[in-house]
């Protein structure tokens, strides 16, 4: 059963996301929270599988609240706009996925099964967003962690790709290998580097320079 935590300052927006997920017979509502320090109560007390988060809330927001909890569950983040300027900043939070509440119920139901089960949801709209983001900024000062020299050459080029906003199959396609070899990759990419998901290999792909 996978634990289902809801965060929003609209009643009926929790309202609505509650009969989504308790209509399913694998997932379970343990709580609901109007801003992110109740979220940060919750979880601590809960400890649910996965948070669904607003953003934009009141007292404490959702990027904040994300911070707090990554440590101990998964968040997917909730956002009216596709664009909304906090998505990054909620993504280098820990945050595993990025969801419109616009979003088709089956698609929410997915997102959460996916995070659940140790994924990231990041939709090439989401890394386009990145991309953007990082190009904004002032050059920064790029922080290349030790476990980049871990890398074979191969899982170097995958990180880029991934980096890129490609899927597994079409990082595939594109190195000429198998789906699966593309998977195994990724999962040792992630291991050497100590990353939890494709949205933090992402964010460092882009710190260390190796995409631009």
């Amino acid at each position: 059963m996978i634990r289902v935590a809801i965060v929003d300052d609209q009643a009926m927006v929790r309202a609505g996301f509650r009969l989504i997920v308790q209509s399913q017979s694998d997932m379970q509502v343990v709580g609901e929270a109007a801003d992110g320090q109740e979220a940060v109560d919750l979880v601590r007390r809960e400890r649910p599988e996965v948070v669904l988060m607003d953003i934009r809330m009141p007292k404490v927001d959702g990027i904040a609240a994300t911070r707090e909890i990554v440590g101990v569950t998964r968040v997917v983040i909730l956002t009216t706009f596709e664009l909304d300027e906090y998505v990054f900043d909620a993504l280098a939070a820990g945050a595993s996925g990025f969801l419109l509440k616009a979003a088709r119920p089956e698609d929410l139901v997915h997102a959460i099964r996916v995070v659940a089960a140790g994924e990231a949801l990041l939709a090439p709209s989401v890394t386009k967003r990145l991309i953007e983001e990082f190009a904004k900024r002032p050059e920064p000062a790029l922080r290349k962690p030790k476990q980049l020299d871990s890398l074979t050459e191969r899982e170097r080029e995958v990180l880029q790709e991934l980096a890129g906003g490609f899927t597994n199959a079409e990082i595939a396609q594109r190195l000429h290998v198998s789906e699966t070899t593309v998977k195994t990759h990724v999962a040792h990419l992630l291991d050497k580097l100590g990353l939890r998901d494709r949205v933090q290999a992402v964010i460092l792909a882009y710190e260390a320079g190796l995409v631009g």
